[in-house]
């Protein structure tokens, strides 16, 4: 238990987790502060993303952690030591289109082979470059941990990244104002890796240990960050970014069949990690440029206020309104513009009535009571 301890202690003081602290409440700042310049409200609580950041991924670390002991998926501690360089830098950057951990696996695993070409006298308590074989054991374990990890990302995708998505105003090509979404999402896995040798324990007498087969392996615990940004503008978010989490999920099915051929030609694992990194970037590319080029799926109608985020918890999710629908006319009287809405709400709140066209430009109606400590009344965010 002692050693357990000791181990847990040293995860949370390692520079990356502290980082991602730092930087999930850096993130939700400013999210608020763009919602309230847009909308004079903002969606969800500025701690929301540091809040959310163990929550939503950790079963997902505790599959890894498990996957990867139980098939004995060995690392290097110089691959560690790189990987969670490269995942500092991406989380550094802000720019969370860098920071899927296929990127982070392939730059330390090249990189470990430019030190074995160009740097094979450096040496760091007993480990050297020149003693890592790329081509092979790690040229398995490597892409198959790389390609676990995409799946994950593709999960975390699909399942937490569309109820986070940030809504904003921009113009249109005709000086309008319409609204887009954004998300910027951070995950935290502490996942914990295997490592052959007795090297750490050299250092850190009592760090946990495993011996099977006469061989001695060591538990390592490593905060591994997943971030994922998109901006939605002519699909909605919960249309466009299961597309993504899905086409992340193949991506790392992908590469872990790749890497698995690897048993028999080690090149291969070289290429998987090519194919993860180069899959992912177009992912990327291909979702931000249609989205760019398409026009705005939440834009003002002629008649009718159009929504462009709903307050959780607030009258308007209880009664099921999403973004993009409009509203056409509250307690019988039409309404154009947000100061119409919620005069006319004034007038019989407690018997709030709405017609609302929704995303399939079907109307239905809806009903609501409406008390005094309902924030902002519905708790609607409208495209002004």
């Amino acid at each position: 238990m002692f050693d357990v301890l000791e181990a847990v202690g040293l995860f949370f003081l390692n520079p990356l987790f502290i980082a991602v602290l730092i930087t999930s409440v850096a993130v939700g700042y400013f999210r608020v502060k763009k919602e309230r310049r847009n909308f004079r409200v903002r969606l969800l609580p500025g701690l929301t993303e540091l809040k959310r950041l163990l929550a939503e991924s950790w079963p997902y670390a505790l599959v890894l952690s498990i996957l990867i002991s139980v098939v004995g998926l060995t690392v290097d501690p110089g691959w560690l030591v790189l990987f969670s360089a490269a995942a500092l830098i991406g989380l550094l950057s802000f720019y969370y289109k860098l920071t899927s951990p296929i990127y982070f696996a392939a730059a330390a695993f090249f990189a470990l082979y430019f030190m074995g070409e160009y740097a094979r006298g450096f040496t760091f308590r007993g480990w050297t470059p020149g003693q890592v074989d790329l081509l092979g054991e790690l040229a398995v374990t490597i892409p198959i941990i790389a390609g676990l990890f995409l799946v994950a990302e593709g999960l975390l995708i699909i399942r937490h990244s569309v109820r986070y998505a940030s809504p904003f105003l921009m113009h249109t090509n005709r000086g309008l104002r319409a609204a887009a979404f954004k998300t910027k999402r951070l995950w935290l896995l502490p996942v914990v890796f295997l490592v052959p040798g007795d090297m750490i324990s050299a250092f850190i007498p009592y760090w946990p240990q495993l011996t099977l087969g006469g061989h001695a392996f060591s538990f390592v615990p490593v905060p591994v960050i997943i971030g994922f940004t998109q901006v939605a503008r002519s699909l909605y978010p919960d249309v466009l970014f299961p597309k993504v989490g899905r086409a992340v999920i193949w991506t790392g099915v992908s590469v872990i069949i790749v890497g698995f051929a690897a048993l028999w030609m080690p090149i291969l694992g070289w290429a998987s990690l090519l194919i993860g990194v180069v899959c992912r970037a177009v992912i990327s590319i291909i979702a931000s440029g249609r989205e760019r080029k398409g026009g705005f799926a939440v834009a003002p109608r002629p008649t009718g206020v159009v929504i462009a985020g709903v307050v959780p918890d607030s009258p308007g999710e209880k009664m099921g309104l999403l973004p993009g629908e409009v509203i056409r006319s509250v307690n019988g009287i039409q309404v154009n513009n947000e100061k119409e809405l919620y005069d006319a709400i004034q007038l019989n709140a407690a018997h709030c009535r709405l017609q609302v066209i929704d995303r399939a430009g079907e109307v239905r109606l809806m009903q609501q009571v409406i008390y005094r400590h309902d924030h902002h009344r519905l708790g609607l965010l409208v495209v002004r």
